[in-house]
């Protein structure tokens, strides 16, 4: 849970912190538990929760603080929002070390230091240095000074003095960075004190500098704290401290012999050390001496955090916090009930942090009446009572005294398993109206689970599923267990699913669709009609497909998508398709990684899957446009090759084994139309590529479609013509080509096909029917071979050549019709510059309104006049009128029309 820390000037009763989020580890590793936390804020203002587990696990959680939540009145809290993970070794994750100066996180597990990026981008790279860490803390600096200057090294630690936090100190006291990131750390390996620079080059090119070693202080050190050019360590013994600039070390005070384990905390606002014994804190300065007074806790505590002028403790599911400076507590927040365990605590390590992190260690089944305290009495008692009361008042009425029971009781007995029944309906129908109601989320937790717990007791599995599918909110860990002992393995698949728990939800359908025999209920009609058919087992085996291909259908979680693609394609390929093509996830798949993963042998999944990226997600990958192509192009092969294999076999078999192909194909089409529909289609694709594969097949009419893509125009009209022998497609193609010459080349390939074929003179006598006029007849006659019968051809060729006398007379016509119209405009123009005109001493230039007299004036065609000095000025196109005359002609009637 995160807390928020909210100032207030209360003087009483002060609510320091509230509840803000919280956040389930179990939803994402069920078998794992908090170690160790750690929260910061990076450069860009976020805030970050670093969860480190007994696993060896490292989580990254966001709290929303701009979202506020009061947990008063039984205000559901928010969720941490989960970032990402990384997986560091396979023991605890023991401490964990925030740089944000250098955006990194240091990581101490399994003896060993490693290093992550801040934001789990990276593998956790391991730094090279022996193992046997037990303690690793950063050297603090007040004031955020320098960590590698100031510690007043004599010459002998020059050295030391030069490396110290990847600083070199030149003359006269100016200092420089090396150019590398890094900062000093403090390590206890065995009996060793080891001060290290941490280099941070790259993502990863990292290293340990060793500067100093100093002989460590008798004992286990299990706490460090570095501040200044103090190193406060702490063992079962007691506390020490240790100069980083002599190596000596003095003992601050020594433990009892039983006593808590030693804990320090540096109190950053106040630039001191919290020292732990037992429920007594004492807080001590850079010199290891105490000030001010002593914190007395209410109980031992398991760990500590700093939050403004408080201290903040917990234990046993409490969060205290305690005033610094007067030592009073100040606010108890629970968390969680009682002997959950130890705690974990971790607060943001500068001074204007606001939040604190609390984790158990263990488990919990949570702060819940229902949950964890026994009911009044068990329903079995209740019945039982009830049974004997009946008896006892039979033999009281047998004797004479009167008794409250019914009488209907007396003549029909109740039976004991039928009550019991009767009262767990009741119960349930209860429960079932108290769901439509706003309850608190606890209450609501508890009613859903003890709901399913009564289903399951009354064996109403259909109920059960209902329940589990549909929005609820029952508690997983506690039904999960019961659900896999009594078999309910569907009902505990939607209960995953319905908490966004997809892997194992999938897991489960998967051990479904394998055991479908034993675990899949089959439909009594069916299984009536078709008896030991089988075809109930196959039903149950997609039943579980297409429950597990639902949930991976809204998943972006690649790696698990591809997990389960295979088990799914092997029942059915169609809701593999539908996985892979879903646009319900957030995030699309990686192409690459999908097709490298999708099964060789079911290569209609790949096609359909390259289809839905070209057609429907507009790719325009060449690669993936070769690689449909190709893939369609083999499958054509293969089907013509199993048609003429298919054409040998007797007809009924041939029936049979066409349908059964038909029946199986995802595709309503054949794929030899899909081949061709995409080769006309698409520009993308290297029909090289694709000729070379089908080059020695008997695909015509894609090599057709190829060769025209290469611009091989007389192996595409070879191939229309003679090999597929369609005369309408190759003059079709002729057409296209838009040459006279491309006819004539045709006509050649009909007359003299090659390779010892006949003449084709039925498609020769077809393209000089529809064509010949284009044709010259000369050239024709010449082409015509000796052996072609002249019945065949005589018509087609008198109407070549009326045709071809038509066409010269019309082209006489037109000829002399322009030369008419040429000779009509000319004489039109000469009319035009023979007019006379006349003026006089009255006439005025039709622009300036100027007298003409004898001055030299235009006239424009549409009789306008102007003086000689306004037709230099408007122009010999644009009247003064407006007129152009270059793009409005003025047509006047001549002679050819007149007459």
């Amino acid at each position: 849970m995160a807390a928020k820390f909210e100032p207030t000037t209360a003087t009483t009763t002060r609510i320091v912190i509230e509840p803000h989020s919280q956040f389930d580890l179990s939803t994402h590793s069920r078998t794992t538990t908090v170690r160790s936390l750690a929260i910061t804020t990076l450069s860009n203002n976020r805030t970050i929760l670093y969860v480190g587990t007994h696993s060896g696990t490292l989580f990254s959680l966001s709290p929303n603080l701009n979202h506020t939540n009061s947990s008063q009145n039984g205000t559901v809290l928010q969720k941490l929002s989960f970032l990402r993970s990384v997986s560091v070794t396979n023991s605890p994750v023991d401490a964990i070390l925030v740089l944000p100066d250098l955006e990194k996180v240091l990581i101490l597990s399994d003896g060993s230091l490693f290093l992550v990026d801040s934001d789990l981008s990276n593998r956790a790279v391991r730094l090279g240095f022996s193992k046997g860490i037990s303690v690793v803390t950063r050297r603090r600096m007040r004031n955020n000074e320098s960590e590698g200057l100031g510690l007043g090294l004599d010459s002998s630690n020059h050295k030391f003095l030069h490396k110290l936090g990847g600083f070199i100190v030149k003359d006269g006291g100016e200092s420089h960075s090396e150019g590398f990131g890094g900062c000093v750390l403090a390590i206890v390996t065995g009996k060793r004190l080891v001060i290290v620079e941490l280099v941070v080059k790259d993502v990863n090119n990292a290293s340990l500098v060793v500067l100093k070693e100093i002989q460590c202080v008798d004992g286990v050190v299990s706490t460090m704290v570095w501040i200044d050019d103090s190193i406060v360590v702490g063992t079962a013994n007691g506390y020490s401290l240790i100069s980083c600039v002599s190596g000596q070390s003095s003992v601050i005070f020594s433990l009892p012999d039983v006593s808590r384990p030693p804990r320090l905390k540096l109190l950053y606002r106040d630039w001191r050390v919290l020292l732990l014994v037992d429920n007594v804190g004492i807080i001590v300065d850079e010199q290891g001496q105490p000030v001010g007074g002593s914190l007395v806790f209410r109980h031992g505590l398991d760990s500590v955090g700093e939050l403004s002028f408080y201290v903040v403790v917990v234990s046993d599911g409490k969060i205290e916090l305690y005033n610094k400076k007067h030592g009073g507590c100040v606010q108890v927040l629970p968390f969680g009930g009682e002997g959950i365990g130890p705690c974990v605590v971790a607060s943001e390590e500068d001074r204007g942090g606001k939040l604190v992190a609390v984790a158990t260690a263990t488990k919990v089944p949570r702060n819940r009446y229902w949950g964890l305290h026994p009911p009044p009495a068990p329903l079995e008692d209740v019945v039982d009572d009830g049974l004997m009361t009946i008896q006892r008042a039979s033999f009281l009425r047998k004797a004479g005294v009167e008794t409250i029971v019914d009488n209907d009781h007396f003549l029909n007995p109740p039976n004991r398993s039928d009550l019991l029944e009767s009262a767990i309906k009741n119960i349930s129908r209860y429960l079932e109206a108290c769901r439509e109601k706003q309850l608190m989320q606890s209450v609501s937790e508890g009613v859903d689970t003890l709901l399913m717990y009564l289903y399951r007791a009354l064996n109403r599995v259909e109920d059960m599923e209902r329940l589990a599918s549909s929005t609820n909110w029952c508690v997983v860990e506690e039904l999960e267990h019961m659900l896999e002992e009594s078999g309910h393995l569907r009902t505990l698949a939607f209960l995953y699913a319905s908490k966004g728990m997809s892997s194992k939800a999938v897991a489960i359908w998967r051990i479904l669709a394998r055991n479908y025999s034993s675990s899949l209920r089959k439909d009594p009609a069916l299984e009536t009609i078709i008896q030991d058919s089988g075809e109930n087992l196959i039903s149950g085996k997609a039943i579980a497909a297409a429950e597990a291909s639902k949930i991976l259908e809204e998943s972006s979680d690649q790696d698990l998508i591809l997990q389960h693609l295979g088990w799914i394609a092997d029942i059915s390929q169609l809701l593999a398709v539908e996985v892979l093509t879903s646009d319900k996830r957030e995030i699309q798949l990686s192409p690459d990684e999908v097709i490298t993963s999708i099964d060789p042998q079911k290569v209609e999944i790949l096609q359909r899957y390259l289809q839905w990226l070209i057609e429907d997600q507009d790719c325009f990958d060449t690669q993936l446009h070769t690689l449909y192509s190709l893939s369609l192009a083999k499958s054509a092969i293969e089907a013509f090759e199993f048609e003429n294999i298919s054409e040998n076999l007797a007809s009924g078999n041939t029936e049979r084994t066409n349908l059964a192909t038909l029946r199986n194909s995802i595709f309503q089409t054949p794929v030899r139309e899909r081949l061709q529909i995409f080769l006309q289609s698409s520009d993308l694709y290297d029909p090289e590529e694709v000729l070379d594969l089908i080059e020695g097949s008997e695909l015509w009419l894609e090599k057709a479609i190829l060769y025209r893509r290469l611009g091989q125009e007389t192996l595409v009209l070879q191939i229309l013509a003679l090999k597929l022998e369609d005369s309408e497609a190759a003059e079709q193609y002729c057409a296209e080509i838009g040459r006279a010459d491309a006819y004539m080349q045709l006509l050649d390939m009909y007359l003299d096909p090659q390779d010892g074929k006949d003449p084709m003179f039925t498609a020769a006598v077809r393209l000089l029917h529809n064509h010949g006029e284009s044709l010259d007849p000369l050239q024709v006659l010449e082409k015509l071979s000796p052996d072609m019968p002249l019945q065949l051809a005589s018509e087609t060729l008198l109407r070549m050549f009326r045709a071809r006398v038509h066409h010269h007379r019309q082209g006489q016509i037109v000829h002399n019709l322009s030369r008419a119209v040429d000779i009509d405009a000319r004489l039109s123009r000469l009319d035009e510059r023979s007019r006379n005109v006349q003026i006089n001493d009255e006439s005025l230039c039709d622009s300036c309104n100027a007298r003409l007299g004898t001055k030299l004036f235009a006239m424009y065609p549409d009789d306008t006049v102007v003086c000689y000095k306004c037709y230099r000025r408007q122009g010999e196109s644009v009247s003064v009128s407006g007129r152009n005359f270059k793009e409005d002609i003025l047509i006047k009637p001549g002679w050819l029309v007149s007459r």
